[in-house]
């Protein structure tokens, strides 16, 4: 469910603006969205999980607010974001 530090390590490196960034919105969207992921995968085979499912809504809220957040700082960055995560068709 959750994910590796080196998985980790690589978002960071793909989206931070410089080296070692990991309070950038763009890497905390990332790091979200491959929880979010890893939880939905999970919800498959363990549709009853309602603990877990709490925590994923959390998530998921907490990503709507810094998209909101990235949204509101640059409309450029924003979509930009969007189209590299796949987060809306």
């Amino acid at each position: 469910m959750s994910i590796t530090p080196e998985r980790k390590q690589e978002l960071i490196k793909e989206y931070g603006i410089k080296e070692g960034d990991t309070g950038s919105p763009e890497v905390q969207i990332a790091i979200l969205t491959e929880r979010i992921t890893n939880l939905t995968e999970h919800f498959k085979t363990n549709k009853h999980d309602n603990h877990s499912r709490r925590g994923l809504l959390k998530m998921v809220s907490q990503r709507r607010k810094l998209l909101d957040y990235a949204r509101g700082k640059d409309e450029q960055r924003y979509q930009t974001l969007l189209k590299k995560l796949n987060i809306r068709k």
